[in-house]
């Protein structure tokens, strides 16, 4: 909230301060949010294939949807970060296969 003072009054008035409030009304994204955060929480969470799929799953979708939103900046880094989370799962599930 911005405050604006304003000097009002003719030549022969004695000044009135007025104080005007502005609204600033700020917009957020929360399954754009959502989707970036568990999209980053993957990542930390490779080494456990089967939550990080739910994990991914949650954080692709939640980005997908808030890419159709404003603003679309987390929404759109969380659509990347699920894109390359999905290559890094597939990663660690061919390198557990292989051990087997």
């Amino acid at each position: 909230m911005e405050n604006v003072s304003v000097q009002t009054g003719g030549q022969n008035d004695t000044p009135a301060q007025q104080t005007i409030y502005v609204n600033v009304e700020r917009k957020s994204n929360s399954c754009g949010t959502a989707g970036f955060v568990l999209a980053l929480l993957s990542f930390v969470f490779c080494w456990a294939p089967v939550l990080n799929f739910i994990i991914w799953f949650l954080g692709a979708l939640l980005s997908f949807i808030g890419v159709f939103r404003q603003p679309r900046g987390l929404a759109i880094a969380g659509l990347i970060l699920s894109f390359i989370g999905i290559i890094v799962l597939v990663a660690v599930i061919g390198a557990i296969a292989s051990f087997m």
